[in-house]
């Protein structure tokens, strides 16, 4: 067996004759596990909030979508449509028309936008099944609300006749003449997020596109549905080369690119707290083996008198106190992991009385806090090791 960590190995097992040192090894042993636990959970927790804040971006986003590079609009022709139903990879594809609108109900009103979406549309979205109440059914009399566009204008599923009102294209000063008006029967309410819930109602899309003077080719984005396993990057290339340089494909986190950044920054920034606050702890590491250099040094001298070399005994203080440091990273992940397990089973945190505190159990967090007290432990266990010396040795 390798001599440091042979006698390393003994060191961390046996007992200091002086109660102190004991108690000190003791308390910076638990510091090293709750901070590797609380690192865990704390990276764990915030997966599952990045999890549950992107779930309207999985319901509401398709894989890809085309938009214009300038403009509202862009102009779909009949031939590009024949390419991209032949296109590799694709499952399925919509075309929507969306627009800023002025919706009134019984002296009530909101600005909103109106989105005109196919039949296609709930093949490449999973909209329907956000519905609340009613039914997803969209024609040229009935749309889909959100339930924050429901509750401003105080509408009935099946009863109310929404009124939407658009501004005509064209420029200079405007008028009455130039606001066109078309009332729906609200058949589904939907709830995705708050935002999203008072901003859209559903509509379809030729009667959308002639409430807003628009022809039937021209629409505002295009949503791609992707077969299982297709190269994204090849796809949207592919679109790319299909639709011309006036469209511009984004995936589902370029479409939210904003609130990806302000999650991983949140991420990021906690990591580099709980991190700094594992620096901290960790200096309990240094001077935990200063003080069993201290304590062992009649042992040094013994061991240095029969030929161990001041490197030798410098490795046996940086063994320890990664066994140390690992051993303690490694109890406080599985702590960690119990109690993220036991979230995920029993829900026993809760935001709401019914909605439990979202966690997300990832390997790679596991990784991230086993490095992360690796790394620490090392520069720690260098540091206290580099304190023994001849002169050291040579003053017992």
């Amino acid at each position: 067996m390798n001599f440091p960590l042979y006698i390393a190995k003994r060191y961390v097992r046996s007992k200091s004759s002086q109660n102190a040192i004991n108690i000190i090894n003791l308390i910076t042993f638990l510091v090293i596990v709750i901070g590797s636990a609380a690192l865990f959970i704390v990276l764990s927790g915030f997966a599952g909030l990045k999890g549950f804040s992107l779930q309207f971006s999985n319901t509401f986003d398709p894989d890809l979508k085309a938009q214009p590079v300038q403009g509202k609009v862009f102009t779909l022709s009949e031939e590009q449509e024949a390419k991209l139903k032949l296109l590799d990879g694709v499952a399925s594809y919509t075309k929507e028309l969306e627009e800023k609108v002025y919706l009134k109900f019984q002296g009530k009103s909101h600005i909103a936008f109106i989105k005109g979406v196919d039949t296609n549309y709930n093949r490449v979205t999973e909209m329907d099944s956000t519905i609340l109440y009613g039914n997803w059914r969209i024609n040229e009399e009935e749309a889909v609300a959100g339930i924050g566009v429901i509750n401003i204008l105080g509408l009935s599923v099946n009863q109310s006749a929404l009124v939407v009102m658009a501004l005509k294209p064209g420029k200079g000063s405007l008028s009455l003449n130039d606001l066109k008006t078309k009332p729906y029967f609200i058949s589904g309410v939907f709830g995705v997020e708050e935002n999203l819930d008072k901003k859209y109602v559903f509509a379809d899309l030729p009667s959308v596109q002639n409430l807003l003077e628009r022809t039937d080719r021209e629409v505002s984005g295009v949503g791609f549905k992707l077969l299982e396993g297709a190269d994204v990057i090849s796809v949207k290339k592919n679109i790319a080369d299909i639709l011309g340089n006036e469209v511009k494909v984004l995936d589902r986190q370029e479409l939210n690119s904003t609130l990806h950044r302000m999650l991983n920054t949140e991420n990021l920034a906690t990591y580099l707290i709980f991190t700094l606050v594992l620096i901290i702890a960790l200096f309990n590491v240094v001077g935990a083996i200063i003080m069993m250099v201290l304590d062992k040094q009649q042992n040094l001298k013994t061991l240095y008198n029969l030929g161990t070399t001041v490197k030798k005994l410098r490795s046996i203080f940086f063994v320890q106190g990664l066994l140390v440091t690992g051993i303690g990273g490694f109890i406080g992940v599985v702590i960690g992991s119990l109690l993220i397990w036991s979230q995920l089973a029993f829900e026993w945190l809760k935001i709401t009385p019914s909605l439990p505190y979202p966690v997300e159990y990832q390997w790679i967090n596991v990784v991230i806090v086993l490095a992360t007290i690796l790394i620490l432990g090392i520069i720690a266990s260098k540091i206290a090791s580099s304190r023994i010396n001849k002169k050291l040795i040579a003053s017992t």
